[in-house]
C-alpha cells in the first residue's frame, strides 16, 4: 500500500506508512535522520513489555527509552517535564530522534515534549492503538491535561514521520479496538457516504481485526482527515472543526462519566447525540438519525447512558474551546457523508440530546 503524504502549508511534508511489522524502519530512520546519534523511545507501561525490545531490535541506532506509567491521569504536566529532564540526562541534541510508541497519550506527550526540549527535536510516531492510527497520530495535534481539562496546554508539532504496525492491533483490548473505531465512523459521517457504507459491508473483516481490512480502512479514514488537516492546519479557518463530529457532547461525558467511558464511546454518544440534534432541526431525517445511531451497535459501542448527571454534562460541555462568544458551537449533519459547523446551537436542544441519550429500566 502507497504512503500518504500530508502537506503543511506547501513546506513541511511527512509520509504515513502502513506496515504488518517493525523490519521496515530503520530504512526509514536512516534516510529521514542521517546525522542522528542516538534515538530515545517513549512509551508507557502498557507497551513496553509489549512492543519496546521487538522496536528496538530493528534500529540501528543506539537506543534509550522513557517508560512512564500508562493512562490519561498522567498525561500532565509532572510527566512532561519528567520526560524533558530524562532528555537532558541522555544528552539528546536536535539532530537526534524522539520515537514514540504506544496510544494517543504517549504520542500527545512525546510529541508535545519534542516541542518543547531545544526548541525542536525530531520526532516520529509508532501509534499502536486504533484510536491513535485513526486520530491522535494524524494533523499535528500535541498536548497535556491541565487544571482538570483536557489538552488544555499543547502545540502544533508535526512528525518526520508515521509508521503504522498494524499487527500491534492485535495485542489491543477489544474495548479500546471498537473505541478507537468510533473516529473511523466519525469519518465517513462527516465527508463520505460511501466509505460510512463500506464500514458496514466489511463489519465482519474489522470486528475481526483483519490486517488488509484495516490497512484499507485507515488509509481511507486518514486520507479524509489529510484532506481537512491540509486545508486548516492551525485551526485558523474553521475548516478543521468538522473533524470535531460527536466531540462537543462527548467531551462533556468524557468530563463528568470519564470512569465509566474511554475517549472513543464518548465520541460515538456525542456523535448519536449531534444526528439527534440535526434531526430535530429539520436537517436529516429520521430514518438517517436512527441509522446512525444503531450502527454503532455492531462494532460494539455504545448509544446510550444511564446517569442522574445530564445537568453536569452540559456544564462540562459549555467550557469547551470551540464555542465562542458564549455560544455552543457544533459540528452537525446535512445527510450522512456531509457535515457543517452550526455556531450557536439552542442550549434546550443540547439538553434534550443529552436526556435522549439517557437510559432508563422503565424507558
Amino acid at each position: 500500500m502507497e504512503p500518504i503524504l500530508v502537506t503543511e502549508k506547501k513546506t513541511k511534508q511527512y509520509n504515513i506508512v502502513f506496515k504488518d511489522n517493525f523490519d521496515d524502519i530503520n530504512s526509514y530512520i536512516l534516510e529521514l535522520f542521517p546525522n542522528a546519534t542516538k534515538c530515545v523511545i517513549v512509551t508507557d507501561t502498557n507497551v513496553e513489555p509489549l512492543y519496546f525490545e521487538q522496536l528496538k531490535s530493528k534500529v540501528s541506532l543506539p537506543v534509550e527509552k522513557y517508560v512512564f506509567p500508562a493512562g490519561e491521569e498522567h498525561k500532565n504536566m509532572d510527566t512532561l517535564f519528567s520526560m524533558i529532564d530524562a532528555f537532558y540526562e541522555l544528552k539528546l541534541s536536535r539532530k537526534d530522534l524522539i520515537i514514540s510508541l504506544g496510544g494517543g497519550v504517549v504520542s500527545d506527550m512525546a510529541g508535545f515534549a519534542a516541542s518543547m526540549y531545544l526548541r525542536g527535536v525530531n520526532h516520529l510516531i509508532c501509534p499502536t492503538t486504533l484510536l491513535s492510527m485513526a486520530d491522535a497520530s494524524v494533523g499535528g495535534k500535541t498536548a497535556i491535561d491541565y487544571k482538570g481539562k483536557k489538552n488544555l496546554v499543547g502545540a502544533f508539532n508535526n512528525p518526520s514521520l508515521i509508521y503504522m504496525n498494524v499487527s500491534t492491533l492485535k495485542s489491543l483490548p477489544d474495548r479500546h479496538y471498537f473505541a478507537g473505531f468510533a473516529e473511523i465512523m466519525k469519518a465517513g459521517l462527516i465527508l463520505d457516504d460511501k466509505f460510512y457504507t463500506w464500514l458496514i459491508d466489511n463489519m465482519y473483516e474489522i470486528c475481526e481485526k483483519d490486517n488488509e481490512t484495516i490497512k484499507a480502512m485507515l488509509n481511507t479514514a486518514i486520507s479524509i482527515k489529510k484532506s481537512v488537516v491540509e486545508k486548516d492546519p492551525y485551526e485558523e479557518k474553521g475548516h478543521r472543526m468538522l473533524l470535531n463530529l460527536g466531540h462537543t457532547i462527548g467531551h462533556g461525558i468524557e468530563a463528568v462519566l470519564g470512569d465509566e467511558y474511554i475517549h472513543g464511546e464518548c465520541v460515538s454518544l456525542g456523535c448519536v447525540a449531534a444526528a439527534y440534534i440535526s434531526y430535530k432541526m429539520d436537517l436529516i431525517k429520521s430514518d438517517d438519525y436512527y441509522e446512525i445511531r444503531d450502527m454503532f451497535v455492531p462494532f460494539y459501542l455504545p448509544i446510550s447512558i444511564e446517569t442522574d448527571k445530564c445537568d453536569e454534562i452540559f456544564n462540562a460541555l459549555t467550557y469547551d474551546k470551540k464555542n465562542s462568544e458564549g455560544k455552543i458551537n457544533m459540528v452537525l449533519l446535512k445527510k450522512i457523508g456531509k457535515a457543517f459547523v452550526e455556531m450557536d446551537v439552542p442550549a434546550e436542544l443540547i439538553k434534550e440530546a443529552i436526556n435522549e441519550l439517557n437510559f432508563k429500566d422503565e424507558d
